[in-house]
């Protein structure tokens, strides 16, 4: 199968269509024919050293298809299912992958609008669990105006949350859209947000360097949650969130009901084909475009 790969560490250049063997299913897995596999921050980071250091690299945690082959056990879908979810390890990015979590396509969505929910509903999910966000508390989003703060600004609005979100100016139609209270980011952030009333809690996406203001806003480190700024996490007591301390894969079974009742819904920015994967990492290195990049093989 063709897949995306790396063998040295740099720029998008590095990256290369290489010839792979076909994964295989292992118990309660399935293997898709990709149609589309959603592009991540994570996947620039792991392409310049910055995270993963073993050599070399296959890219992609999130992809939708069509299944081909099934694990042991497997009852809940079957061949030819239209499924979207989680690739075992790095590699969606390709023409076949094996899912450990998924769920039965949304029938509303195309190949590509599947692909980009796995990653940013479950980093949203996750972190919203763990603030404990639930019916009658305000929270603010930093950062709410992208595909992890959108996800979030919904799902905590489905919970019966009242959201603030900091975007651009321009982004505060779109936010509005979403159910949130939209105000500008930078400097007077607090002041604008005292002046709504206060917040209860805060889910920093943006990694700003707001982290002290969050505090002093929620009156707490304890009621701030970061998925954006690790060493301000440590530097001031934050949670940081991260999948290694429990996902919310609940949510790949819930999405499909809010996006068909019109209560969720995550934009496609742009599609590329899978040979053009290093422009979408030079587009979305470069923050071009709103909303999710994927790939179509």
């Amino acid at each position: 199968m063709k897949a995306v790969e790396f063998s040295r560490f740099g720029g998008p250049e590095v990256l290369q269509i290489v010839d792979l063997p076909d994964p295989h299913p292992g118990p309660g897995q399935v293997r898709i024919r990709v149609r589309a596999a959603g592009v991540n921050a994570s996947d620039w980071k792991k392409r310049q050293g910055l995270m993963d250091q073993e050599l070399p690299q296959t890219l992609g945690h999130e992809a939708a298809g069509i299944v081909d082959e099934l694990g042991e056990g497997v009852s809940a879908v079957a061949v030819g299912d239209a499924v979207f979810g989680f690739s075992v390890m790095s590699g969606a990015q390709a023409e076949l992958t094996v899912l450990s979590h998924y769920a039965p396509m949304p029938p509303t969505l195309g190949f590509a609008e599947a692909a980009a929910l796995p990653a940013a509903i479950e980093t949203a999910a996750r972190a919203l669990d763990q603030l404990g966000v639930e019916n009658g508390v305000t929270v603010l989003v930093n950062g709410a105006s992208g595909s992890v703060g959108s996800a979030a600004v919904q799902l905590a609005v489905v919970r019966g949350a009242r959201v603030i979100g900091t975007g651009s100016p321009a982004s505060h139609d779109f936010l509005r859209s979403l159910g949130a209270e939209p105000i500008a980011y930078g400097d007077g952030m607090a002041e604008r947000v005292r002046a709504l009333g206060g917040v209860d809690l805060a889910l920093d996406v943006a990694g700003s360097g707001v982290l002290p203001e969050l505090i002093d806003l929620t009156g707490g480190a304890e009621h701030v949650i970061t998925i954006a700024d690790f060493s301000g996490a440590e530097r001031h007591g934050v949670r940081f969130s991260r999948g290694d301390c429990g996902r919310a894969l609940h949510v790949l079974d819930q999405i499909g009901e809010l996006i068909e009742s019109g209560r969720f819904t995550l934009p496609v920015g742009r599609t590329f084909p899978l040979t053009e994967v290093a422009q979408a990492h030079r587009v979305g290195e470069a923050g071009q475009v709103r909303g999710k990049l994927v790939l179509l093989p």
